[in-house]
């Protein structure tokens, strides 16, 4: 688990493609000025959500498998209880790292993601972290 300041700096600055699983346009949802966020600050972004063909102009994908290259960070926006899968598929197209949003807490699926070889952050919003660690 990335847990120190200096970690995921680290993580931040050397990841290039982040699939926001959960992806939403609508207005009062995070996770869509979230990823419209990580894309303005120069991020690769590739929504991933099955029920949308589009996310803020942004093509959405239906699953990771779906994304057309290797993601450095899958950003996780899904209650607790639906992480696993998304772990799963993270580990199976070989992503870098799992980041799982504010409130998502999975011990389980983290220790997956970890034993897997993936860096895992948990519980911490990637725009706060990023705003406070790469301004």
């Amino acid at each position: 688990m990335l847990t120190t300041d200096q970690e995921i700096k680290k993580l931040l600055i050397d990841a290039k493609t982040i699939a926001v699983v959960g992806a939403s346009p609508k207005p009062w949802r995070d996770s869509g000025a979230i990823a419209e966020f990580l894309k303005n600050k120069g991020y690769k972004v590739y929504p991933v959500n099955p029920q949308y063909q589009e996310v803020l102009g942004m093509k959405c994908y239906p699953d990771l498998k779906s994304v057309p290259e290797k993601i450095d960070i899958v950003d996780i926006f899904r209650n607790p209880d639906e992480v696993e899968p998304v772990i799963d598929e993270a580990i199976t197209v070989g992503a870098n790292a799992v980041w799982m949003q504010l409130n998502v807490v999975n011990e389980t699926a983290a220790g997956k993601a970890e034993k897997a070889g993936l860096a895992v952050v948990m519980d911490r919003c990637i725009a706060v972290e990023y705003r406070a660690l790469i301004h």
